[in-house]
């Protein structure tokens, strides 16, 4: 049985999901959040039916930025009995025009999505501190980044361009589109849970 966290790090929160994989079906196992980085800090974490782990705040002092958020994380999860992890997998807000899929992480891969920082200034830099910090203390455990741009590169050429000079595109100014992650999982459970609304559009009632 194999072992996949799921890191999502942003500037005030650090969520994550640990799942138990067998026979390619996943398990939750652990998931929780360390939020209110800076202000209120809060550690949280539930196991797979629900039943609380952990929920311990700590001093706006002791948890000033994600740096420290991962180190706390980390350190409870060393806390844990049994968790071996085998690889692992992260929210990645922006993959420029070159990624469209998940893709394992090397130096090369985290160098290119390094260069992306100027257009998500907010979220990319937090996006890559975890992998960072993993390729720094357990370069041995696989990484994948899993990108909200991915979900829009497949459309149709034209609706990624500002009115601004061919060349401004070619160096990435373009519409990338994000959010991908939350509408791609939307996308295949609509089917399931409103079948006529994942048909289309429903036709307006003349009045």
């Amino acid at each position: 049985m194999k072992t996949i966290l799921v890191i999502n790090a942003g500037s005030s929160s650090l969520k994550f999901q640990l799942f138990d994989v067998e026979g390619g079906t996943p398990r939750r196992r652990i998931r929780g959040q360390l939020d209110g980085i800076g202000v209120h800090p809060r550690l949280r974490a539930t196991d797979g039916a629900g039943a609380t782990l952990v929920d311990r705040e700590q001093s706006p002092g002791a948890i000033l930025d994600l740096p420290t958020a991962i180190e706390a994380t980390r350190a409870w999860f060393q806390t844990l009995e049994g968790v071996a992890i085998d690889a692992i997998g992260h929210r990645v807000v922006h993959g420029g025009p070159d990624f469209d899929r998940p893709v394992l992480i090397d130096a090369e891969v985290l160098d290119h999505l390094a260069r992306l920082v100027p257009l998500a200034p907010l979220h990319q830099p937090n996006n890559l501190a975890p992998i960072r910090l993993v390729m720094e203390t357990a370069p041995g455990v696989p990484q994948v980044a899993c990108f909200d741009t991915a979900f829009h590169r497949h459309r149709a050429a034209f609706a990624d361009c500002y009115a601004l000079p061919r060349a401004l595109y070619d160096k990435g100014i373009r519409r990338y589109g994000f959010h991908g992650l939350s509408y791609e999982y939307i996308a295949a459970r609509l089917p399931e849970v409103a079948p006529d609304v994942a048909g289309g559009r429903p036709a307006r009632t003349r009045w």
